[in-house]
């Protein structure tokens, strides 16, 4: 094997019949968990940009490749970098990057910054309905790659199906699925229209190319390299088309039985051997967790132990990455030369080892400058604010360690899966009300856990958890730390949003001095503090302020979404007066990013004109406590 497929597994036989399809074909791929889906993509692609007979072959600006996390697309597009030999050009994109950009082309005045992500793509359908894609210079597609088709539920299935419906003469189509994978039917909260969605794309499929449809099917597996890793593959054809109850729970208790053999027990997460594992463990390695309480309670004891790791954030959260605010306040200039782009972005200390080239040419396509090879550095800026910065060059999201729920390691491997013990189904019948028990989607996602591993795989006691309510008992209510009295508040989760943007940190002391600590002290996984300034409510329906103390330095202020969150919190009902912590412990720093104000707030504060500047976002369960003596405290 030569070029660039050198150190690329030769393709099967299976693999072979999807990326020799022609052009036009509408191909749809069942891939089993591990089956080498991403590489049969990387070869597609590179088949219909390159296709020996030119009428057969594709230009890159013709081919839509959507996905559902940043991390799938960056995992596409890195392949397509290292094996992709006439694919380079093509982009893969999330659905909410698409359909930004399809609003963007088709209402350029639109302030599409602001709307929420379920919105978007709604009106991205619309938009597609109306001919947004035939528009200026939009070019329609000749053919959409789409990954993880089984969890195509609500707007994004809508979305896609308006697509394909408009293009349907004239546009071939390679989608990838395995229905024993869909987990992400929780999003509708209806069991009924749930069961009603799980498998609905696939027979929208079938039904809309009835004569035409070529069905293929990706069944070797390529990631588990043990037995113990592979010992959850033969169930998946089983849980492909489940949807009965009964049959789901035997599917269910049968996953977890594999699991919970004795020689895969690593007893409590806090054993010093298991920490003393975790610590010194030189490959990759997931705790996998049911849901996000457990994902933070998890995350909580390994900080409190010492053990660096990350906590998978969700997928639709996109910070801009901190570098770009120290790019643009290190120069007053309009545009930039790639070499002078590379002499600042040494200048910026950055945790990882940047490709420059690919990272100059993803900020040329976003900010394309008048001159000759040139970065427009306001248009970069505008990128920022109306939240369209290039996903291609968001900050890796790379750790040894990674603690995360099972959805959002979805598509993702590592070397050691450790998945927390699973309830049996006797005790998850306990934990839900009637008729809100899904144990299909239970079984899918022990599944998915437990096929995410290439070499062990393990089990580990939950720890104690807290009690995590939601303000108002609203479905989309701030969490936080209750108790069995409906009037415990004993701590609050943090979330991204939480720290003030209109304003600099440190604005009102030194914000020049400010940024430069957080480049300099400020590291993901440290503790800070969220201390009350006074006992003043900022408004009716909100809470005092409060600054965020690293160290105790100031490098930020609570927003007033937080403080109107809180207060909700705190609010317990009408009659009751709320109560406000004298300091929240115990956040973290997930991230720094980059956020735009307003041009007076930076230049007021010494930061230039630009309005731009870095802050941190936090994550974690904060505690409440008494700033004089420690002690936990509880409203």
């Amino acid at each position: 094997m030569t070029g660039p497929y050198l150190d690329s597994p030769s393709l099967t036989d299976e693999q072979r019949a999807v990326v020799e399809q022609p052009w036009d074909a509408r191909v749809l791929v069942t891939a089993g968990a591990g089956a080498g889906k991403t590489h049969t993509l990387v070869r597609r692609l590179d088949a219909l940009c390159g296709h020996a007979d030119p009428e057969e072959s594709l230009e890159a600006a013709e081919i839509l490749v959507l996905t559902f996390s940043r991390a799938a697309a960056r995992e596409l597009r890195e392949r397509i970098a290292r094996h992709g030999d006439r694919a380079r050009r093509v982009r893969a994109q999330t659905f909410d990057a698409w359909a930004y950009g399809v609003l963007l082309q088709a209402y350029p005045d639109g302030e599409w910054g602001g709307v929420g992500f379920d919105e978007r793509i709604t009106a991205a359908a619309r938009a597609i309905e109306k001919g947004a894609l035939e528009a200026g210079d939009a070019v329609p597609p000749a053919h959409v790659v789409i990954d993880e088709v089984q969890d195509l539920l609500g707007a994004r299935r809508e979305l896609v199906e308006t697509l394909l419906d408009r293009y349907q003469d004239t546009c071939g189509l390679t989608v990838v699925g395995d229905a024993a994978q869909t987990v992400y039917g929780f999003q509708i909260e209806d069991l009924a229209e749930r069961a009603d969605e799980t498998g609905r794309f696939f027979d929208w499929l079938r039904s809309s190319y009835a004569d035409d449809l070529v069905e293929l099917h990706l069944t070797r597996n390529f990631r588990a390299d043990t037995p113990e890793a592979g010992v959850a593959l033969a169930h998946g054809p089983l849980l492909q088309r489940i949807t009965d109850a009964d049959r789901a729970a035997t599917l269910y208790e049968e996953l977890r039985d594999l699991l919970l053999e004795p020689t895969n027990g690593l007893g409590e997460l806090v054993d010093p051997l298991v920490l003393d594992g975790l610590r010194d463990f030189p490959d990759t390695c997931a705790i996998l967790t049911r849901d996000n309480r457990q994902a933070l309670v998890v995350s909580e004891l390994l900080h409190e132990h010492g053990i660096a790791h990350r906590l998978r954030r969700p997928l639709e959260e996109r910070p801009v990455p901190y570098w770009v605010a120290a790019l643009l306040r290190r120069t007053e200039a309009n545009s930039l030369t790639e070499e002078r782009f590379r002499a600042l972005l040494a200048e910026i200390p950055l945790p990882y080892e940047p490709h420059v080239p690919t990272l100059w040419a993803v900020l040329r396509r976003a900010a394309r400058g008048a001159g000759r090879a040139t970065l427009d550095m306001e248009r970069l800026r505008r990128s920022v604010a109306e939240g369209r910065f290039p996903d291609e060059a968001a900050d890796p999201e790379a750790s040894r360690l990674v603690v995360s729920t099972v959805h959002r390691a979805k598509g993702l491997e590592f070397d050691r899966v450790i998945v927390l013990t699973p309830p049996s189904v006797a005790e998850l019948r306990r934990q839900y009300k009637k008729g809100e028990l899904d144990l299909p989607a239970e079984a899918r996602a022990l599944y998915v856990a437990m096929t995410r591993a290439r070499q062990d795989l393990y089990h580990v006691r939950c720890p104690e958890l807290p009690i995590l309510r939601r303000a108002g008992g609203r479905k989309n209510g701030r969490r936080y730390v209750g108790g069995w009295r409906s009037h415990d508040r004993y701590g609050i989760v943090a979330e991204a949003g939480d720290v003030s943007r209109d304003h600099p940190p440190g604005h009102d002391t030194d914000a020049v001095a400010t940024q430069a600590y957080l480049l300099e002290q400020v590291v993901p996984g440290h503790e800070v503090t969220l201390r009350k300034r006074h006992d003043l409510p900022m408004g009716e329906h909100q809470s005092p302020p409060y600054v965020l103390l690293h160290d105790g330095r100031e490098i930020g202020e609570a927003s007033a979404r937080f403080r109107e969150e809180l207060f909700q919190v705190q609010k317990v009902n009408r009659a009751w007066d709320p109560w406000w912590p004298d300091e929240i412990r115990g956040s973290r720093i997930d991230t720094l990013e980059t956020v735009t104000g307003s041009t007076a707030a930076g230049a007021n504060a010494g930061l230039g004109e630009r309005g731009v500047w870095i802050i941190p976002r936090i994550t974690g369960i904060g505690r409440y406590r008494r700033a004089d003596d420690n002690e936990e405290t509880s409203a």
